[in-house]
Order: C-alpha cells, then sequence, then structure tokens
C-alpha cells in the first residue's frame, strides 16, 4: 500500500468516525443535498488558490475538496448504494474507455481529435432509444458564465459556429448597437436581453482567443481589487475619505496606482 493510499485510508476512518454514534452531531445530520453547497464553495475556494498560484492554499483546498468529496461517498455507501471503491473502479474504467490512444491500440493527431473521440465515444455510451443534443453533458446549476462556455464550445464542435474571430468581433458591434438601442428606448427588458447576447458573444471571443472567459474575468477582477484597495489606502494616509472626492481626483489616484503596478511588472 503506498502512503497516499494509507493516508487516504486514514481520511475515510475519520470520515466514518465523525458520522458515527460517539461523532459530530453536526456531521452526522448532514445529507448528500446538504453537502453539496460546502463542496460548490470548496471548489471556488480552490479555483482562487490556482489562480494565486500559492502552493499551500491549493494543497490546503484541494484537501477541503477531497474531503467533501468522500464525504459524499460514505453517505451513500451508508445507505448501501455505492460505495468508494465502486466510485473509483468505475471512473477508472471510463478514463480508459475514453483514452483509447493510451490504453488501447487507436492513434490521434493531436488534443482536438482526442476531444473529438472523447465525444463520440461519451455519445456512445448513452446508448439509442434517445435523440441525444450536442448539450446535453452541459450542467444547467453551472454558473452562467462557465455555462456560456461550454454551451458554445459544444454547439462548435457540430460544427454551428463563426469562421473566425473577426466575425465574433462584428457579431459583438451589432449587439452592442442593439443594447445602445433597448436602452436609448428606456426598455430595460430588451436591455437585458441584448445585454445578454453581449456577454455571449463576449464568451465566444475568448473561446476563439484561446482564453477561458472564467479565468480573464477572475484576474480582471482581481485586478480591479487591488488596484481599488491600494487606492483606498492612499487616500485614507491623506486624512480624506474616498466618497469625498470629486470623479477627477478619484481617477488622477487610480491612474498613479495603475502606472505603478505596471513598472513594478
Amino acid at each position: 500500500m503506498s502512503q497516499a493510499t494509507a493516508a487516504m485510508d486514514e481520511l475515510v476512518r475519520i470520515i466514518q468516525r465523525l458520522r458515527g454514534p460517539d461523532g459530530c452531531p453536526w456531521d452526522r445530520e448532514q445529507s448528500s443535498r446538504s453537502m453539496v453547497r460546502f463542496l460548490i464553495e470548496e471548489v471556488y475556494e480552490l479555483a482562487d488558490a490556482i489562480a494565486a498560484d500559492h502552493t499551500e492554499p491549493i494543497r490546503e483546498e484541494l484537501g477541503d475538496v477531497l474531503f467533501h468529496i468522500l464525504f459524499i461517498s460514505q453517505l451513500h455507501s451508508e445507505q448501501g448504494r455505492f460505495d468508494l471503491e465502486q466510485v473509483c473502479r468505475e471512473i477508472g474504467a471510463k478514463m480508459k474507455r475514453r483514452h483509447p490512444h493510451v490504453f488501447g491500440s487507436a492513434r490521434v493527431a493531436d488534443s482536438a481529435e482526442v476531444v473529438r473521440n472523447w465525444q463520440q465515444i461519451k455519445r456512445g455510451e448513452k446508448g439509442a432509444g434517445r435523440r441525444p443534443s450536442a448539450l446535453d453533458a452541459v450542467p444547467a446549476g453551472q454558473p452562467s458564465l462557465m455555462r456560456a462556455y461550454a454551451v458554445s464550445e459544444r454547439a462548435a464542435r457540430a460544427r454551428f459556429d463563426w469562421e473566425d474571430l473577426s466575425g465574433v468581433l462584428a457579431k459583438l458591434q451589432e449587439e452592442l448597437a442593439e443594447f445602445t438601442a433597448a436602452v436609448a428606448a428606456k426598455d430595460p427588458a430588451q436591455a437585458e436581453l441584448e445585454l445578454g447576447d453581449i456577454l455571449f458573444t463576449l464568451v465566444n471571443a475568448a473561446r476563439f482567443s484561446g482564453v477561458h472567459p472564467e479565468t480573464a474575468l477572475t484576474v480582471a477582477v482581481q485586478k480591479f481589487e487591488r488596484r481599488f484597495r491600494q487606492m483606498e489606502i492612499i487616500v485614507a494616509d491623506s486624512g480624506r475619505e474616498l466618497e469625498s472626492l470629486p470623479q477627477s481626483e478619484k481617477d488622477r489616484i487610480w491612474e498613479a496606482v495603475k502606472s505603478e503596478e505596471i513598472q513594478k511588472h
């Protein structure tokens, strides 16, 4: 038994103890439904740690995610529905089945062919008897930005797509004009629809550029937060309040913070 396997076995025993008669009242009260929210929160915290690229937080958040996955598996094991061994064996078999170029004799030219093969194998696994959609695998509960990317990506695999980025950017200009017209007409419902179209088109622009919009937006928000906090410090050190400054002064300080940050990098 490897050290990693032994450590995971110990973690499972900890969960079993927490769920046991002499364990923790809170842990004993949990269900799969109640634990999903915590799992999602931990995944987001892991995503933040990875975006910051800090080793210790990544390791810690990976542990938190693993704990919640094992906890949910334990809940189903207690109900006699399945156990961790079945979970591991099924995902292992699936990965081997979907990587015939690694575990079989198939050959692939590049990662794009890997993805095409993956989707074809996946469709075959679902079986006959229904009319599958290219969008079936996109979870309805995903955050909108991530779901928009997944939907656009799968539509593109079905060859429903622009020819190149210039087509996407032309569509973006069209959607911006429609949004501007809706705002000018004081039609909030239409403005909402048009703004959604703008965001979805930008997601496609990101895809054509090889950028994931969730990652790009995370970095942009982190950058804004960093600069805004620095601006707050500068204003506070001057004995003033940010809310009381004229916009021109705020803009000046913001540009100074931005310039200093750029020079450091």
